[in-house]
């Protein structure tokens, strides 16, 4: 395993770990009597070494020549496993809402169908451009839920929290249609793909 995918399953790794961080206080409430501030310093370590290992992995990989097939389907799937992650638990706190996050599920599926295909073809899709916009505008929306997480856990600055919680919706709502557009340049690549077949 190079370095990138190293990288790449730390990654990976730090998904389930933030969602037990995330969910603890709720499944186990006699260990944070002392309330559950500390978990909000615990959540943003893990956010932002998942998204500087995204881009660490793909630095890398270009610099030590390790770009490779597996690489291109292995950084997409760990950066859908990580956003998945975020967003369930957004949703388990009421910011966003479930039919979103089954719209985000089944595009997910979707692409990873169509790359299950192309790699029938002898063809490793990586992430396209509308991939990476999609993926930079989940950061976001992700990023603005864990600021009103924060607020709220914190209880401070109570008067700003429906702003984030509104925020991220909106944000959230926005990224989910580019990555419903994505999805369709990925099909349409795939249906390109089809035509030139013999």
């Amino acid at each position: 395993m190079n370095l990138a995918n190293k990288l790449t399953f730390l990654r990976l790794f730090l998904a389930p770990v933030f969602f037990v961080v995330y969910l603890l206080p709720r499944f186990v409430p006699s260990l944070f009597a002392g309330g559950v501030g500390w978990t909000v310093p615990a959540l943003w370590l893990i956010f932002i070494i998942s998204e500087v290992t995204d881009l660490l992995d793909g630095i890398a990989a270009r610099r030590n020549n390790e770009v490779s097939d597996v690489g291109k389907l292995f950084d997409p799937f760990a950066d859908t496993i990580m956003q998945i992650t975020c967003f369930l638990c957004f949703v388990l706190d009421g910011i966003f809402p479930p039919f979103l996050f089954l719209l985000v599920i089944y595009r997910e599926f979707g692409i990873l169908f169509i790359r299950n295909l192309m790699l029938k073809k002898g063809t490793a899709m990586g992430a396209r451009l509308c991939g990476k916009i999609k993926t930079f505008s989940y950061i976001i929306a992700a990023g603005v839920a864990l600021l009103a997480v924060s607020l709220q856990r914190l209880s401070i600055y109570d008067f700003l929290l429906p702003y984030f919680k509104t925020g991220a919706l909106v944000i959230f709502t926005i990224s989910v249609a580019i990555s419903i557009a994505s999805f369709i340049d990925y099909l349409v690549i795939y249906l390109k793909t089809e035509q030139k077949t013999p």
